[in-house]
């Protein structure tokens, strides 16, 4: 099973005001994550990954940096290059008007979705931030996935129009991804939209019977090895895992959230170990999807309750 450790790396300034001002304590928060017992933002989580031999996709949110300046973005590219892991396209938009010089013609007015744009916006912003990234050093640019999960029918045809083939947008636990596009379709399943092939964010059931995006900070290790491990048994061929750069660090800190950054220490492990049964790596424009009609995969209530264990732990430290 091709499992995909993928990371959306941001950088925001806790709010719109002030943002020349705010913006050099948060990229430091945000790219390095300075504390006493080392950097766990990105450098940890390259660090980690390396340490096990795996292959993450880090898709890197460039418009901040029509802001701010584009040695910034170099700076977070030259990163993630150097430690030999994967670049690809990552978008809010909602930084489109506060660009320097104007990325399209109506950016006036603060659009937080990619989807709140038209086609031809859309396809213009996703070029633009093409661009920067490569203009970065990224190397070639062949993946996206939109900010916030938000995106629709259009967003397919913008990203075909910049030859972009492979996306990874859509997660049904946010009501703004993509509901034209999933609308009656297998979610579980990756498919093709407009000549895009996407591959959904994973989201298994919980031992408690709800949905869970397989996401670092939202799932126990337990949970995400259940699920791992059930997707396998039950004929997956893709399993995708969503984090972010800041995903280690406590909330409007940069000391490190030991809750996160154990289980990502352990999931590294796992899949580090299992090298047999778990292919982790790159979406990659040269490998034949199949059609597939996958299964929901699950885990038991014992790794629920320990998510909901070390939630409690996590608020009273």
């Amino acid at each position: 099973m091709n499992v995909y450790l993928t990371f959306d790396i941001e950088v925001w300034c806790n709010g719109w005001n002030d943002l020349d001002r705010a913006f050099p304590a948060s990229f430091e928060r945000y790219v390095y994550g300075h504390s006493a017992h080392g950097d766990y933002a990105l450098p940890k989580t390259l660090e980690l990954l390396n340490q096990h031999g795996l292959r993450g996709v880090f898709f890197v949110e460039p418009l901040f940096a029509a802001r701010f300046g584009q040695q910034h973005l170099d700076t977070i590219v030259s990163l993630i290059r150097a430690a030999g892991q994967d670049v690809q396209l990552h978008l809010h938009p909602e930084w489109t008007d506060e660009a320097l010089q104007p990325l399209i013609p109506d950016c006036t007015t603060k659009r937080q979705h990619l989807s709140y744009y038209t086609l031809e916006e859309q396809t213009k912003l996703i070029a633009c931030g093409k661009q920067m990234l490569e203009a970065a050093g990224s190397g070639p640019i062949t993946a996206f996935r939109s900010g916030s999960f938000a995106a629709n029918q259009d967003t397919f045809t913008a990203l075909r129009r910049n030859q972009l083939l492979l996306d990874s947008s859509l997660n049904r636990c946010h009501a703004v991804s993509a509901p034209d596009v999933l609308k009656g379709r297998d979610q579980e399943s990756v498919f093709v939209v407009d000549g895009v092939t996407t591959f959904p964010v994973t989201v298994f059931r919980d031992g408690f019977g709800k949905d869970r995006p397989a996401q670092v900070g939202a799932c126990s290790f337990a949970e995400m090895r259940d699920a791992l491990l059930n997707a396998e048994d039950l004929g997956a061929q893709h399993f995708v895992v969503v984090s972010h750069n800041f995903e280690m660090l406590k909330p409007g800190s940069s000391e490190p959230d030991w809750v996160v950054v154990k289980r990502f220490a352990q999931l590294c492990a796992f899949l580090g170990e299992h090298r047999d049964t778990f292919i982790v790596g790159s979406f990659d424009p040269m490998q034949s999807v199949l059609a597939s009609t996958a299964q929901q995969p699950c885990t038991g209530w014992a790794s629920t309750a320990r998510r909901h264990l070390e939630q409690t732990v996590r608020r009273v430290l």
